[in-house]
């Protein structure tokens, strides 16, 4: 029997370092509502999707600009507008934020919200890329190692409501979804759909220029489909894009099924809709046949996966 839930990747073009908060929300809604008009019940909208990129920029933690990146509360006044126009429409998002708790930590955030506007689910990025160093070499810094803590909450999988047909949904942002572990994790949860929001640069700014715009988005698709295979799972992976306070990111934002095939794809680096119709029925094949992890996993053999974190060759 089919389960379906019609899902929406909301890409957004770039987000300049002096940009308007309000002109920022404003696309947000008005991809939001192209969504709803074209019957979808869920939008993913990408990481850090209310402000540009700030970790390519080094600034002194006691700066007030660094401090207005962050959000205290979700909701709070100035995103009030976007979940009163998906509680009105009955449309659920998926929102990637930079995150300030009462007791004063960092983190890289996600939440994905109900139809009735209610947070589903929270989510803090795990796998921090970049250093906390300033490197002077370079003309771009990848500085989320300074700005945000690890993520605390670990991989929890948790269930959609009734009118989405109750899937299972996982919830990664960015470089997470370059590691299998927290794939698999979700996956042996049950994971029928991963939403995941990432900001990519377009060249690695901390290894030259040997991985380009095409490579990088190669590679972006490749483990959204291979990981989306491998757990059975759907997901919609989408992107901040375009040039962004003089630097590049990369696009591609995709949603696949659960035997890895790209069935939406961004064509552009600007505010861009995909759109998808997921028969959550479909993760049953690989879940029961050859990703039934209670049939076929031997967790004995797996111990370095958890218990090692460099790689050491043999003797």
């Amino acid at each position: 029997m089919s389960r379906n839930l019609r899902i929406a990747g909301a890409q957004l073009g770039p987000i300049q370092r002096g940009a308007d908060r309000a002109e920022t929300l404003a696309r947000l809604i008005a991809l939001l509502e192209a969504a709803a008009a074209e019957g979808a019940e869920l939008v993913v909208f990408p990481e850090l999707a209310l402000t540009t990129f700030f970790p390519r920029w080094w600034m002194d933690a006691a700066d007030p600009e660094l401090a207005g990146y962050f959000e205290t509360a979700m909701p709070n006044p100035s995103v009030q507008p976007l979940f009163d126009r998906a509680r009105a429409l009955q449309i659920g998002f998926y929102l990637g934020y930079a995150e300030r708790t009462p007791q004063g930590q960092h983190f890289n955030t996600a939440i994905t919200v109900g139809p009735d506007g209610s947070i589903l689910g929270k989510y803090r990025k795990v796998h921090l890329p970049g250093s906390r160093e300033y490197r002077p070499a370079q003309q771009y810094q990848q500085l989320e190692k300074r700005y945000f803590e690890y993520g605390d909450m670990g991989f929890k999988a948790f269930r959609g409501p009734k009118v989405w047909n109750a899937p299972v949904l996982g919830m990664l942002v960015c470089n997470d979804r370059r590691w299998p572990e927290a794939w698999r994790v979700l996956g042996l949860q049950g994971v029928e759909l991963m939403l995941i929001g990432y900001n990519s640069a377009a060249y690695d700014p901390n290894g030259g220029p040997a991985e380009d715009l095409a490579l990088r988005t190669f590679h972006s698709t490749m483990v959204v489909q291979a990981n989306a295979y491998m757990n059975a799972t759907w997901a919609v992976s989408v992107a901040k894009a375009g040039v962004e306070d003089g630097a590049g990111l990369i696009g591609g934002s995709c949603i696949v099924d659960p035997n890895g095939k790209v069935v939406a794809q961004a064509t552009t680096l600007g505010d861009e809709l995909i759109l998808a119709d997921a028969d959550l029925a479909l993760c049953q094949q690989g879940k029961q046949k050859m990703f039934n992890f209670a049939a076929h996993r031997r967790p004995q053999w797996y111990k370095p996966i958890v218990e090692q974190v460099g790689a050491v060759a043999p003797d």
